[in-house]
């Protein structure tokens, strides 16, 4: 008998092959949307566009994830994400399934009453409030990043800027040892990652891994649950009312969902900036004439990458949608990877305009109850990293091609190596 890590490889190098294919040589009920090293060679734009133009609503019968939906146009997505009756979002918000034996609740993957709840808990951590405090900090923490960049020489923007940014930020939001922020960056990378591909080898490997996260955090918690309650996301979720008495597992799996959102999203979001404005050199030119437009470029990159390719929902009952007759128990992918490149929505969706108008109804940062809870904070971050970059150098240049993530949940990038070249 085989064992599973060969089966894994096995699948691995059959979806390598697979995504050489051209997606208009295929039946349409042989098209499998999440083959993850099409996001990998960022070749997945024609197979969505195949799917946005003949099947919105498209079932994919067979995959290494079982059958499910992909919903691709814009308005059909808002309509799923908005329809929280229909669809739910329990038991996960990625393609795979998760396992029965080490199942991480978290309040994404949860319905109201219980999502509502524990969310509340924990989202006065980017509120207005906060965001004026933790202002000063980011730009201080950008400043020493940025100048102690090695000017004019190659190095990896994802590792020296994206990584190490967002780390930092992350540190500060769970008032973790500042010195120790490195295994955050690592817990998120394992949570997410696809076995065999690099980060792990195998399932085993990343539950002890996220194991040993929940012990670090136990021990974080019962610090803070014996003081006051303070502004950082462990001291919220030990006094939180609906969180305080969680099971470890719960725990951990809300400790997964914060980490990855407060990493992997920024992280992604900050390397594709430098990529598009490197490759749409007239957006940069506009952008030096008139670093206004900061705002609006953060909000086109944000669509323009759409850090995370889709979230997933579980029909509650029969439904119909696009015309397709969807039934109860049926995986339904929303892919907003699509969505923001609907030319149904947007005019030239997959132009870089950072003048683009009603550039924030973008599909990025989800809809409904689920809508990102930290995305002022991601677009904060990213608005300092570029007032200050355009304070001290003249360009950020992409030197090699970057390096992406293997995954068809997590739209980033594992290496980008660039230049600065100063003022």
């Amino acid at each position: 008998m085989r064992s599973l890590h060969m089966e894994m490889s096995d699948l691995l190098m059959d979806a390598a092959e697979r995504a050489d294919q051209d997606p208009y040589s295929l039946p349409l009920e042989k098209i499998n949307i999440a083959n993850p090293f099409l996001f990998a060679r960022d070749i997945h734009g024609p197979w969505f566009k195949r799917l946005r133009d003949e099947a919105p609503v498209h079932y994919c019968p067979e995959s290494f994830f079982g059958p499910y939906w992909s919903v691709t146009r814009y308005e059909d997505i808002v309509k799923v994400d908005t329809s929280h009756e229909i669809f739910s979002s329990e038991p996960a918000i990625t393609i795979g399934d998760t396992q029965d034996d080490f199942h991480l609740p978290m309040f994404i993957a949860m319905d109201r009453p219980k999502h509502d709840e524990q969310r509340r808990v924990v989202s006065p951590v980017t509120g207005a409030e906060n965001l004026r405090h933790f202002e000063p900090i980011i730009r201080e923490r950008t400043i020493e990043v940025l100048d102690n960049l090695p000017v004019g020489e190659t190095f990896d923007w994802v590792e020296h800027v994206s990584i190490e940014l967002t780390t930092r930020m992350l540190a500060t939001l769970f008032d973790f040892p500042f010195e120790e922020r490195g295994k955050l960056t690592r817990w998120s990378d394992v949570a997410t990652a696809i076995p065999g591909i690099g980060v792990i080898a195998s399932e085993e490997e990343r539950n002890k891994e996220l194991q040993d996260c929940l012990a670090y955090f136990t021990e974080l918690w019962n610090q803070r649950v014996k003081l006051p309650v303070k502004n950082d996301l462990v001291s919220m979720l030990a006094h939180g009312e609906a969180t305080r008495n969680m099971a470890p597992m719960e725990y951990l799996g809300n400790l997964v969902l914060l980490i990855v959102g407060g990493n992997d999203t920024t992280r992604s979001t900050m390397t594709a900036s430098a990529l598009a404005l490197h490759q749409n050199p007239d957006q940069y030119t506009k952008l030096v004439a008139n670093p206004q437009l900061i705002d609006s470029m953060v909000a086109e990159t944000i669509r323009w990458q759409t850090p995370l390719a889709h979230m997933r929902r579980l029909a509650k009952v029969d439904t119909e949608l696009g015309g397709q007759q969807i039934k109860a128990g049926d995986k339904v992918i929303m892919w907003y990877v699509s969505g923001n490149r609907d030319e149904r929505f947007m005019e030239n969706p997959d132009t870089f305009d950072i003048e683009r108008a009603d550039v924030r109804r973008h599909l990025s940062f989800g809809f409904g109850i689920h809508r990102c809870m930290g995305n002022r904070l991601a677009e904060l971050q990213l608005r300092i990293l570029w007032e200050e970059i355009l304070k001290r150098f003249d360009s950020v240049e992409v030197v090699g091609e970057p390096e992406r993530t293997v995954s068809s949940f997590v739209h980033g990038f594992t290496a980008m190596p660039v230049r600065l070249h100063p003022l």
